[in-house]
């Protein structure tokens, strides 16, 4: 794959603004998750309080995630998209108003969450399902590695920049920065033209279409067997890494070094999709797997060794794997998921995956209390490889091959 190939989605009119909307509100996104964190813990000094906030925009998320899928295969994505980014725009301003005024309480932040929450599990289907109708499928891994490569790129400089906003001016300019940024991506949606779903004109059946939903991805076994298996890791990513991760920072690196562990994370990341720009990812789902396993060290040194260098160069290779894992997973849902369904397997993918989130993140504030930091770290990395390997037994998850390269020519709306 040439440098030429790699850029080649920009030239489709469609796709350019969508990586528009998706760049400026993920620059937003990365400076309001560390600030949000610390003005939390400015609050009230206390790791259970951030789970609940945490949470709080978590729980509604997962429930309206499988409803947000049938939204997204029944009406324009896009405009999906500008609602779910226009109200998003509003509860985190509202947020970020709070902070400023120095008027912000708990309740208020969790309220406010609550309402964020509700909004991305609209929009989340609608956000992952609308590229392959951006691009031909022999775009597709470029696409992904372009969206990935801002994503990633924020990633390093935006932690930094939030951490840096927040030592020196306070957490409620980052959150402020983060609502602009949702109300720019509803407004750069509005050129992009998307063709019309299937499911357009036809009388509503949500049931129905959560069930045959449903019946997909249980028939599908490599589909859920990752699913199940990252309702677990993503328990304990939530919980040991960001929440835990932010109070033990606290303590011991302080909150610039966790801004540049975080940061570390995001490098890795960043090198990679350059190197899956050019690359060919083969096995997506084998090497996407052992790739993600590289978040257990980081947690380990966690517990057990929290200095910052040590923390930054493991930090690096898990955002690497965690990399490899993205763009795996991307090119099985969108080489293997028919258009009409794909909306519908994401939502899905995404209550599976991100149901025991909140679990995470309140439980791992009161087992740190009671039985230490360290330990419930240590335990917690051992878990994680234990189901990572767990996943891989599962012959349908090493041996998904990728789909066979098609010709260009199958997306033409759009492009100049």
């Amino acid at each position: 794959m040439t440098w030429a190939d790699a850029v080649a989605p920009l030239r489709n009119r469609n796709f350019a603004w969508y990586f528009a909307s998706r760049f400026v509100n993920t620059l937003g996104n990365m400076m309001a998750s560390i600030a949000l964190a610390f003005a939390v813990l400015d609050i009230t000094d206390s790791p259970t309080a951030l789970g609940q906030v945490l949470a709080a925009h978590t729980i509604p998320m997962v429930a309206l995630l499988l409803y947000g899928g049938v939204i997204a295969d029944r009406f324009p994505r896009t405009l999906v998209l500008q609602f779910s980014n226009l109200a998003s725009a509003v509860s985190q301003g509202a947020i970020a108003v709070l902070v400023l005024a120095g008027h912000a309480e708990i309740w208020m932040l969790v309220s406010l969450s609550i309402v964020h929450g509700a909004v991305s599990g609209i929009g989340f289907p609608a956000m992952a399902s609308a590229l392959p109708q951006l691009v031909p499928r022999s775009d597709l891994q470029p696409a992904n590695a372009l969206v990935s490569l801002t994503r990633n790129a924020m990633m390093v400089l935006g932690p930094t920049a939030g951490a840096l906003l927040v030592v020196t001016v306070g957490s409620g300019w980052a959150l402020a920065v983060d609502a602009l940024t949702w109300l720019l991506a509803a407004l750069l949606l509005v050129p992009v033209a998307l063709p019309p779903n299937e499911s357009n004109g036809t009388a509503p059946d949500t049931i129905g279409e959560l069930r045959e939903g449903w019946t997909f991805f249980w028939s599908t076994p490599w589909l859920w067997v990752v699913v199940v298996g990252f309702g677990f890791l993503n328990l304990i990513h939530a919980g040991a890494w960001l929440t835990l991760g932010p109070a033990v920072a606290d303590d011991t690196i302080g909150r610039q070094g966790w801004g540049y562990v975080l940061s570390a994370e995001a490098a890795g990341l960043l090198l990679t999709t350059v190197v899956l720009l050019r690359v060919r990812l083969e096995r997506p789902l084998l090497l996407g797997m052992l790739g993600v396993g590289l978040l257990a060290p980081p947690i380990l040194l966690l517990g057990v060794a929290p200095h910052l260098v040590l923390l930054v160069a493991a930090a690096f290779l898990a955002g690497a794997g965690t990399e490899i894992f993205g763009m795996g997973w991307n090119l099985a849902m969108q080489e293997n998921i028919d258009d009409s369904m794909l909306s519908r397997a994401y939502s899905y993918d995404a209550l599976g995956s991100f149901v025991a989130i909140p679990i995470g993140q309140l439980a791992f504030g009161p087992l740190a209390a009671a039985f230490g930091f360290e330990q419930v770290l240590i335990a917690s990395s051992v878990a994680y490889a234990a189901i990572v390997a767990l996943v891989l037994c599962s012959r349908s998850v090493r041996d998904l091959p990728r789909a066979p390269v098609t010709p260009v020519a199958e997306v033409t709306t759009g492009t100049s």
